[in-house]
């Protein structure tokens, strides 16, 4: 297969597609021309020798060299988005973009008014927030700066610890006038409460640290951090939340002697991005706002 004339451009439809399954949507996406597109595809099957769609009522959907190829256009898109934002300032320049990855907790709970006083204090800054509780490399530039509740350990890597996130177990007053405020395990067990679902990890982890959620009277079991959160906001039962985001929305700690432990929080960013001076500038706010944050803690 000899495919000498291929470009960025055919294959970034050739991911816009496999990401949408139109060629409509596609378009729309990338800000071209429908016909634009469906000729990229068309060079591109033409170059590859073989369909790597099949037309449906559907939509299209990806054959089987299509989906051999998915990685490889992931790839270049990363190297291409890592090369628009190197290139769209000079490393002295506070103009441009800066990317940064986090857990979707901390993007959604946390991070949000403390991008605003960045960009509020530089308004030039094109700031993307990547909210995922993949980890994204930044080895391989897929973010600028991250937020982990983990140390990193890639090579090459800047690592900030900028405190701890304080967990213990967390009601509504309302929840607590309803069931009475539990002051021994056994207490709890006539409570319902909120835990992991399918996560083994996570359930084994939180019985080490004391709380059972696999008990008679579940309320809710899900493995997604905020809907877990939002479910102890909505009073459906007991679970785990953070001393600083339990105090933003008043809600109430039950059994601190039995469920008390603490959640490190990492800043991290490539070493070579140190002299890219947004980027930089970005990392340290961040890292400042969020040590603030988690010295507010019971």
């Amino acid at each position: 297969m000899n495919l000498p004339h291929l470009q960025w451009e055919t294959q970034r439809v050739f991911l816009a597609v496999l990401r949408t399954g139109s060629l409509s949507a596609a378009a729309r996406a990338l800000g071209i021309a429908q016909a634009t597109a469906r000729r990229r595809i068309d060079a591109l099957e033409s170059s590859v020798g073989m369909s790597l769609f099949v037309r449906s009522p559907a939509g299209l959907l990806p054959t089987d060299t299509a989906r051999q190829l998915i990685e490889h256009a992931e790839s270049m898109a990363l190297a291409a988005e890592a090369f628009s934002r190197s290139a769209s300032a000079q490393a002295n320049d506070l103009s441009g973009t800066v990317r940064i990855t986090s857990s979707e907790l901390l993007g959604v709970e946390v991070l949000p008014s403390m991008l605003r006083e960045i960009r509020d204090a530089e308004p030039q800054l094109a700031l993307e927030l990547s909210v995922s509780n993949r980890l994204e490399d930044l080895t391989l530039q897929e973010a600028d700066v991250a937020v982990r509740i983990r140390r990193p350990t890639e090579a090459a890597v800047v690592a900030r610890h900028v405190g701890d996130l304080r967990i213990g177990l967390y009601a509504t007053p309302e929840l607590l006038a309803r069931y009475g405020h539990p002051r021994t395990a056994d207490a709890l067990e006539q409570c319902p409460v909120i835990g992991p679902d399918r996560n083994l990890i996570e359930t084994a982890f939180l019985e080490q640290k004391g709380f059972f959620t696999t008990q008679e009277r579940p309320a809710i079991r899900t493995d997604h951090h905020l809907a877990q959160f939002a479910a102890l906001r909505a009073g459906l039962g007991i679970g785990v939340c953070s001393s600083q985001l339990a105090r933003r929305y008043g809600l109430v700690r039950v059994l601190h002697e039995q469920v008390d432990f603490r959640v490190d929080i990492w800043m991290a960013m490539h070493h070579d991005l140190r002299r890219v001076k947004r980027i930089a500038l970005v990392f340290d706010s961040l890292a400042e706002s969020l040590a603030r944050f988690l010295e507010d803690a019971e």
